[in-house]
Parts: C-alpha cells; sequence; structure tokens
C-alpha cells in the first residue's frame, strides 16, 4: 500500500478566476498574485515530505498546471460539474490507487499547521472521516480512508457546508473526528487575519512567497 497523500485542491491562477470573494475588496489582480503566493509556498512546504506525497488536484483541466509547481510533481485534472463532485472524485481516484490515507485540503491554506496535518492521519486510525473546522462554516480540511460520499447535497462554498458534511456523515453511520478550528483565505479579514500571524510568529519563514507578497501590498 502507497503512503498517505496530501491532496491540494487547486485552481490556475488566471486573473478574474481565482479568490473572487477576495477580488471584490482587494482587486483580482492582487488575489491572484496572492494566490499564486500561496501556491508556491504550499509546493515549498509539501512537496519534499517523507511519507507523504503531494498530489495537485487542479482545475481548469485545460491549463498547464504542471509548469507553475516544481518539476515533477504530480498534477492530476479534476473531474466532476462541480465542486463537490470533484472532491469526491479526488477521493476515489487517489484511494483508487493505494494510497492508504487521503487528507485534503484547498489551496488557500498555505498556513495550515504541520502538526494538524499529522493528527488527520493518526485520527484516521479510527475515524472515518476528518475535518478541519472554520470559523465561517467551512473546513480547512477533509480527510478519509475510504472514499465515502459526504459531498452531494452540500451547498459548497456557504456556511453550511460543515454541519451539513457532519449530518451527511453521522447519517451514514461515519465516525467523525474535528481538529482544531482555524481558517482559510476568502476574505478581506481573513488576509489581515493572515498578516497578523505573519507578523507575530516563526510563520514569516515558512511562507517567504506570502509573507513578501503582502509586502508589496504597504
Amino acid at each position: 500500500m502507497l503512503p498517505s497523500c496530501l491532496a491540494v485542491m487547486a485552481r490556475y491562477p488566471e486573473v478574474g478566476t481565482v479568490k473572487t470573494r477576495l477580488a471584490g475588496a482587494i482587486g483580482a489582480e492582487r488575489a491572484c498574485a496572492l494566490y499564486r503566493a500561496f501556491l508556491r509556498d504550499l509546493d515549498a512546504r509539501f512537496a519534499p515530505q517523507p511519507g507523504r506525497e503531494l498530489v495537485w488536484l487542479f482545475h481548469p483541466p485545460e491549463r498547464d498546471f504542471a509548469a507553475i509547481v516544481s518539476a515533477g510533481s504530480r498534477c492530476v485534472a479534476q473531474t466532476g460539474r462541480d465542486l463537490g463532485e470533484r472532491m469526491h472524485a479526488g477521493f476515489v481516484r487517489l484511494l483508487g490507487e493505494g494510497f492508504a490515507k487521503v487528507l485534503m485540503i484547498g489551496a488557500d491554506v498555505p498556513h495550515i499547521r504541520d502538526e494538524w496535518l499529522d493528527d488527520a492521519e493518526r485520527a484516521l486510525d479510527h475515524a472515518d472521516v476528518v475535518l478541519g473546522p472554520t470559523a465561517d462554516g467551512g473546513y480547512y480540511l477533509i480527510a478519509m480512508r475510504e472514499p465515502h460520499d459526504v459531498f452531494s447535497g452540500i451547498a459548497m462554498s456557504t456556511s453550511e457546508v460543515l454541519a451539513q458534511t457532519q449530518a451527511k456523515a453521522a447519517a451514514a453511520g461515519l465516525r467523525v473526528h474535528l481538529l482544531p478550528p482555524s481558517f482559510d483565505i476568502d476574505e478581506e479579514a481573513d488576509v489581515v487575519q493572515l498578516r497578523e500571524l505573519l507578523a507575530h510568529s516563526a510563520w514569516a519563514a515558512r511562507l517567504r512567497a506570502t509573507a513578501a507578497e503582502l509586502r508589496n501590498w504597504l
């Protein structure tokens, strides 16, 4: 069996197509530049991880995503009509390839803590689904060792995602483990929170591209 997998759901960084809610506050060019920085930092942090393979699940499929990440990175086009279908398809594919556990995050959490990834992986020894809650009612991570469909019928990208996902898992008799809460970068207030994290901790050294991009805004 293969080691665990960190699957990052990512869009090709094109102005006007990424971080659209954030773009409404800071502008599409700036939002895209910040998103590119997120990708660079995630790549730098997780591409060399031993025992956990990084796989980029990218969209749209016609773009050359491999050209913007480290040479030799595994890049797989997303399939499905909507976000929920594409996430489920990612689990089906990667677990079907033989990965023991799949941890899935979005590209807008470059600050995810290493220990939370480790906690998620360990929790899957006894839980069926692991979720990392966000304050806006979503989640920054979902992890499984079997491709349970906890996605269909969920109002993705709304404040009900976490609650609906938990309810769907419970209805299927699945055991759910929750990680500590965190935040993803969707709104201008999230950028403020990210700035505070970078200013008051060692995170600036881990997120060099993001820190540099935010300095450019001053």
